[in-house]
């Protein structure tokens, strides 16, 4: 009987230990091993569930009072989770409603609007966005104002933050959401930062932080870098292409 391996181990093995990536999986035979076919079948099902889960509503409005923040729930006109999914177009846009609550709240305009939203995953909203903002409090200046309410909006896409803004009448928008799950990673939220948001907004305009996750881009790293944006977005005026984030010469001249 042959002493050699049923498995051929990698040689690019030791990598593991630095990412989640599917690297270094093996072969059995002309095939992945067992073990590794059982573990992408494990992370389809997480990525499929993160993106047809509901946000669990009730636990993140408590876990939101529980930092100070007031939340207010609002809808895009996506009827349900199907027709999000077959029309982007439908979660870009408030529903009518909630628009018009919105416009009545009757605020004085605010710096900042905050709006968290289920996306593509109401995984990485229930694990990140509290923390996340949490974590932000200590890079807010005192004079920044934020608008009375945290917008939770269910079925939404980024666009959707630009009507909320317009609505509260805030100089800036951040939206909190979940992004497209990988295979490694079904919990990522995104960040966006619009300046004088509006309807008809586009992607250029607004600037992004990705894959805020512990085993990606930490809270307290991340809220470092969106409060970085939050100041140079009201200094210059703008977002987008011509805001470059040079958050990280900032960190460094602090150490």
């Amino acid at each position: 009987m042959s002493d050699e391996p049923i498995v051929t181990a990698s040689p690019l093995g030791d990598w593991r230990r630095a990412t989640p990536a599917r690297l270094a999986l093996g072969r059995a035979g002309a095939g992945m091993p067992t073990d590794e076919v059982l573990r992408f079948g494990w992370a389809h099902a997480m990525a499929r569930d993160a993106i047809h889960a509901a946000l669990d509503l009730p636990a993140l409005e408590a876990a939101l009072r529980a930092e100070g923040f007031e939340p207010l729930q609002v809808r895009s006109r996506a009827p349900d989770r199907t027709s999000y999914l077959r029309r982007p177009d439908l979660g870009r846009q408030l529903d009518p409603g909630d628009a018009e609550r919105l416009r009545a709240l009757g605020a004085a305009p605010a710096d900042v609007c905050i709006v968290i939203g289920d996306g593509l995953s109401s995984l990485a909203v229930d694990r990140q966005a509290v923390p996340l903002l949490a974590a932000l409090r200590v890079h807010l200046a005192p004079e920044l104002s934020l608008a009375p309410v945290v917008v939770v909006a269910s079925q939404s896409r980024v666009a959707l933050a630009d009507e909320v803004g317009e609505a509260l009448g805030a100089r800036l928008s951040i939206m909190l959401i979940g992004e497209r799950p990988g295979l490694s990673s079904p919990d990522s939220l995104g960040i966006y930062v619009t300046h004088a948001p509006r309807r008809g907004r586009h992607d250029a305009e607004r600037n992004c932080i990705s894959n805020v996750r512990p085993e990606g881009l930490g809270h307290a790293a991340a809220a470092f870098k969106l409060g970085w944006l939050l100041r140079e977005a009201l200094r210059l005026g703008l977002t987008g292409v011509e805001l470059k984030d040079h958050s990280d010469r900032d960190l460094l001249d602090s150490l």
